[in-house]
């Protein structure tokens, strides 16, 4: 399995995007890696559309340190997820260790909020290009695109190329 023996934390909150949680959860688990679903602190968090996610734990019972990549989903989870400090911090963290950091459509919001991608070529979701610049970001507009160990995206119809570039990201990583 590609990515047998590595961690994913994927964050979660109310008002996720169902394919931008569920896509990349799902193809990183049948890539064989373990992967973890955490938020503030709910047990279980409702998307847009109504569908839950279980969460394992509330995000202050993970360390960073034992994780070796993030994956920050949009829809609007991710203003929710931007107010919470531990939050932030885990994310600053994984960034400081030079983790993989996978966000999508809106995700980076949590990114720009965490302060970790001034200087940073990346993407989203057009709407929130202006919050990344004023963050210090270099937006540019492609569907996916890879800055080192920042995979970022811009809505569903990216997500098969946002989940091969994190897992060839993350095998990377590995030699």
């Amino acid at each position: 399995m590609e990515l047998q023996g590595q961690r994913v934390l994927v964050l979660a909150e109310n008002d996720y995007e169902d394919l931008e949680l569920w896509y990349p959860k799902l193809r990183l688990i049948e890539a064989g890696a373990r992967v973890t679903v955490a938020g503030p602190g709910e047990a279980e968090y409702r998307s847009k559309h109504g569908y839950p996610a279980r969460t394992d734990g509330a995000i202050t019972a993970f360390n960073a340190a034992d994780f070796d990549a993030l994956v920050v989903p949009g829809g609007w989870a991710p203003d929710r997820l931007r107010r919470y400090e531990a939050i932030l911090q885990f994310t600053r963290d994984m960034n400081s260790r030079g983790a993989v950091i996978a966000a999508i459509c809106h995700a980076g919001w949590v990114l720009a909020s965490a302060d970790v991608v001034r200087g940073r070529r990346l993407t989203s979701v057009p709407a929130i290009k202006d919050d990344l610049k004023n963050a210090g970001a270099i937006w540019v507009d492609e569907p996916c695109v890879v800055d080192g160990t920042l995979v970022t995206a811009q809505v569903p119809k990216d997500l098969p190329d946002f989940c091969r570039e994190i897992i060839s990201v993350m095998q990377s990583r590995r030699r």
